[in-house]
């Protein structure tokens, strides 16, 4: 997806919050919100459309259509900038906050004339927050929890974000004359869910032609530092990027110092102190006189160390090194690997794509199968009724077969209600291939209630797959509070799959979680979740999670043949 699509989708949900804060229409606010996600999952580059060819896009009426356009034209939308000046800054200051709504923003600002989070944050502990309509002790603890999760979250983003910017300068860098090498390294090698800056490396023999280009890159905002070795930069998101060149016989030794992490780096060099070696960004040099003994590649120092080459996404200090030692690395899951997405969406739903739009996109990912599961109708605001799943049955019984090396699965995602229940009746559910059952409501219940309601889905005969078990929102909604030992248990005991949650704002399971549901038994599903088809290639984080949880091939339900998938779904609870 072209950047301009995620700078219209950012303006346009801006849009939204402003009319709302500002008491406007209910309707116009949530039509542009429909705008801003339609666009940002749009596969086409926005910046190449015209007023006529944007209203082809759902949910881009004329009104917004002109908008984007004056965006795209001018950089500032006069619409846009009228309503924030309506708005006290201190009240879109409180918007940032995770589970405060736009309404109560403003009701905070009008009655208490709080416009900042340090005088929320007082409001609070002084309980002055009570006495307002629609505001209480819940209210309050909802409050304090946004306010914790967006400081923890300080200046990070998401690896999808990162991953653009790095992707784009390691494209440029690499066609600068006398590159013999350019990649990232940091958190975002290893796949961390959220990254605070890139480091990218680039092996050459003279540093100043790769330091000129990379402080003119042209989404380059702001020069923090230059030097021979090293130069950062701001980009124009505000995303600091690390430079560093070094010499190409010290490439490995540099991509594995600054792949980290700190703690992994620490236990190697350990290794070489004892083996009478010092291991630095340059080399691995012998103590007594100095000589470098290997530098090249990462392969060769850790076998000089007598360790097997050992993947960044495992590079957490977490037994990886003493594995490593004992020869039982696992091998880990690769994209490669994957044969099908097993939790996606349509238009029929809250997706943004038609049936044939997202399945010829995943017949184009090389897919052996590929299920589609909207949701079912206890997800009220989605109005699915057995006549719309049942026509789509049909449809997607016509398209299995129009790409011939790909077969397609009907499904669902089912609700798990607040007992655990899930929408429809057993002789209904028979007839999906699939069913994803997934929490998307009464997230606070006890931790008992919660545990108790998500074994029981477990439990239902018809439910193969645990969607994003903990329902986290990176930055924005902590996962549930269940014993999720309990949970872990119950999918190896039913033969219930965990998804891992691909979408990058999820990732859910963690690979904390991933790391300790693996010692029960369970299986995983990596999944995107997708409901565009530009969501498909999201599936590299999901994997990435995975690997960080140390998941092979046999540990993942779809990366196996068709007909070993189709006996787990119809597994043990047959």
């Amino acid at each position: 997806m072209g950047r301009p699509n995620e700078e219209v989708e950012a303006l346009l949900q801006e849009y939204a919050d402003l009319v709302a804060i500002s008491g406007g229409d209910a309707f116009k606010a949530r039509a542009y919100e429909k705008a801003a996600r339609a666009i940002g999952g749009h596969p086409t580059d926005v910046s190449t459309l015209d007023a006529k060819g944007l209203q082809e896009i759902p949910n881009v009426g004329k009104s917004i259509a002109e908008k984007v356009v004056e965006f795209l034209s001018t950089g500032r939308v006069a619409a846009v900038e009228e309503t924030r000046a309506s708005v006290p800054a201190g009240v879109r200051e409180l918007l940032a906050i995770p589970m405060l709504g736009p309404r109560k923003a403003m009701t905070l600002y009008e009655e208490l004339q709080i416009s900042s989070v340090e005088q929320l944050l007082d409001a609070v502990h002084e309980q002055r927050l009570r006495d307002l309509k629609g505001f209480g002790e819940k209210t309050e603890a909802n409050i304090l929890h946004g306010i914790a999760l967006m400081q923890k979250a300080g200046k990070r983003i998401l690896i999808s974000a990162a991953t653009d910017v790095a992707d784009q300068v390691v494209g440029d860098l690499s066609q600068v004359e006398g590159c013999e090498g350019c990649a990232y390294a940091g958190s975002l090698r290893r796949m961390q869910e959220t990254i605070g800056d890139v480091d990218v490396l680039v092996a050459a023999e003279a540093s100043g032609p790769f330091m000129e280009a990379f402080g003119s890159l042209p989404y380059a905002a702001e020069v923090i530092a230059s030097g021979r070795k090293k130069t950062s930069i701001r980009t124009t998101k505000g995303l600091q990027v690390d430079l560093r060149v070094l010499p190409p016989d010290s490439w490995g030794a540099g991509l594995l110092y600054f792949t980290g992490s700190k703690a992994h780096n620490i236990r190697i060099r350990e290794i070489a102190v004892r083996d009478g070696l010092k291991l630095s960004e340059y080399g691995l040099f012998r103590t007594e006189d100095g000589a470098k003994v290997v530098s090249e590649t990462e392969e060769e120092i850790y076998a000089r160390l007598g360790l097997p080459w050992i993947p960044p996404t495992l590079r957490e200090d977490r037994g990886e090194i003493a594995a490593g030692l004992r020869d039982e690395l696992p091998e880990l899951v690769e994209e490669g690997d994957i044969r099908g997405d097993l939790h996606t969406h349509t238009d029929l739903t809250d997706g943004l794509a038609s049936l044939e739009d997202m399945v010829t996109a995943a017949a184009a990912r090389g897919y052996a199968y590929y299920a589609v599961t909207d949701h079912a109708p206890n997800l009220y605001m989605q109005r699915m009724t057995d006549a719309k799943i049942l026509a789509q049955r049909e449809t997607v019984r016509k398209l299995d077969g129009k790409h011939r090396r790909m077969r397609l699965l009907h499904g669902t995602e089912l609700n798990i209600g607040p007992d655990g229940e899930v929408d429809w009746p057993d002789d209904f559910l028979a007839g999906f291939d699939l069913c994803v059952a997934s929490v998307h409501s009464h997230f606070r219940q006890s931790r008992d209630k919660l545990t108790r309601r998500l074994v029981r889905a477990c439990e239902n005969p018809h439910v193969a797959v645990l969607g994003h078990p903990t329902t986290r929102l990176i930055g924005k909604r902590p996962g549930i509070d269940a014993d999720f030992d309990a949970v872990f248990e119950a999918c190896a005991r039913t033969g219930t799959a965990l998804e891992i949650n691909a979408h990058p704002e999820r990732l859910d399971l963690r690979d904390e979680d991933i790391l300790r549901a693996k010692r029960y038994g369970v299986k995983f599903a990596v999944n995107t979740d997708a409901h565009s088809v530009t969501h498909l290639p999201y599936m590299r984080y999901g994997v990435g999670t995975a690997q960080r949880g140390w998941l092979t091939e046999d540990d993942v339900i779809n990366t196996w043949p068709l007909q070993r998938l189709r006996r787990f779904l119809a597994g043990p609870k047959a």
